[in-house]
């Protein structure tokens, strides 16, 4: 009996450290993340402005995102055509580069040191190294296509060519995507490969029956945090564009920026913040909805 108190009183002191162990991450969230959100979304029901007393309009914010202002649909238009651009381009791109980077080859390590490099490299310091590459100018890219009899290109000057600009800046940082296939790789059985050797499989059906399969989870992951950041998108427009030409790069983030800080409508701008959310919310669910048909698990049973 004495020894079962004991234990008891044991576990009763480890869960309480426990506790205070967690409660720096826990008033964390509570404090920066949980708590801000709850008061935007009370600010996101009122008219405030800065320097003013907010009024509280209901869903007034709401329906005039819908109904009257100019910027939201373009925005979410824009928006949307860099996510459906830059996410599948981005996932595939960085899939092959680590199915390269996975090969046996001399000099390996530097590969892999060399396209992750640029992931640590400030996101500042990448819009201003893109502006001089997209320069009309004196620009490296345009100098490139001089090569080839091309004529000058306005890259980000011309409402046809920013978004795709902009998608083959995004490019520049697939090196975090690209650890994380290079790891997922690393971890396919190499039993599988054999079992296929065997049966007379050549590279195609090694990819095609093992590789890919094994491959969906990685995929998934970087599916949905490329979709997030994508729709996040905020830096290169603010540094680069500032949501020209004619509003053809305002991503939404961006003009939420814009909202608050240079309208200072606090509360549209709060409002905005939550449509971006449920949006993002939305689509998430859409693609781990789609997962049933097109992503495998090892060892799951169907």
């Amino acid at each position: 009996m004495v020894l079962l108190k004991k234990r008891i009183r044991y576990h009763q002191h480890e869960a309480i450290a426990g506790w205070l162990l967690a409660l720096p991450a826990i008033l964390g969230f509570f404090f920066f993340y949980l708590g801000p959100m709850l008061a935007s979304l009370i600010l996101g029901l009122t008219d405030w402005k800065v320097g003013r007393r907010p009024n509280f309009v209901g869903i007034g914010n709401f329906v005039a995102m819908f109904t009257t202002d100019p910027f939201f649909w373009q925005s979410l238009k824009v928006t949307t055509y860099y996510t459906v651009t830059s996410v599948p381009i981005g996932v595939m791109t960085a899939f092959a580069v680590a199915l390269l980077l996975n090969l046996n080859v001399r000099g390996q390590r530097i590969f892999r040191t060399i396209f992750y490099f640029p992931t640590i490299v400030p996101a500042v310091a990448n819009a201003v190294l893109w502006m001089w590459i997209f320069n009309t100018d004196f620009g490296l890219l345009n100098f490139i296509l001089s090569w080839f009899g091309i004529p000058p290109q306005r890259w980000l000057f011309s409402i046809d060519l920013v978004i795709p600009s902009l998608v083959l800046m995004s490019l520049w940082g697939l090196g975090g995507s690209m650890v994380v296939f290079l790891a997922g790789l690393q971890g396919v059985p190499a039993h599988l490969y054999d079992a296929v050797a065997v049966d007379g499989g050549n590279a195609w059906d090694r990819f095609r029956a093992v590789t890919l399969p094994m491959m969906t989870p990685v995929l998934l992951f970087n599916l949905v945090l490329g979709l997030i950041g994508a729709f996040q998108a905020f830096t290169q427009v603010f540094i680069m564009t500032e949501g020209g030409p004619a509003n053809a790069s305002l991503f939404y983030v961006y003009s939420i920026w814009r909202t608050a800080f240079q309208f200072s409508e606090m509360g549209f701008a709060c409002a905005l913040a939550w449509v971006l959310f449920l949006i993002i919310a939305a689509v998430t669910a859409l693609v781990f909805r789609s997962t049933r048909w097109w992503v495998y698990y090892e060892g799951a049973i169907t």
